[in-house]
């Protein structure tokens, strides 16, 4: 028996920096882009986020990738 990982969703996270707080560390959030093809290269991934990433209000600070998959017993 094989255990073989099926694909199942991925999205596509932006951390920005919204600001600082009162002690002036930096706070960071997540922007989350959903429905993105499990098949999609990462090369075209990062791509997309850096061109959504212009669009931002906030400066972004990384760029992700989230797959989720199962884990089947073949």
């Amino acid at each position: 028996m094989a255990i073989v990982k099926a694909p199942q969703s991925s999205r596509l996270e932006l951390k920005v920096q919204t600001g600082t707080d009162d002690s002036g560390k930096p706070v960071y959030r997540v922007r989350s882009f959903t429905n993105l093809g499990t098949g999609a290269a990462d090369a075209d991934v990062y791509a997309v986020g850096q061109a959504i990433g212009e669009l931002q209000q906030h400066p972004v600070i990384s760029i992700g990738r989230q797959d989720d998959s199962l884990l089947v017993n073949e």
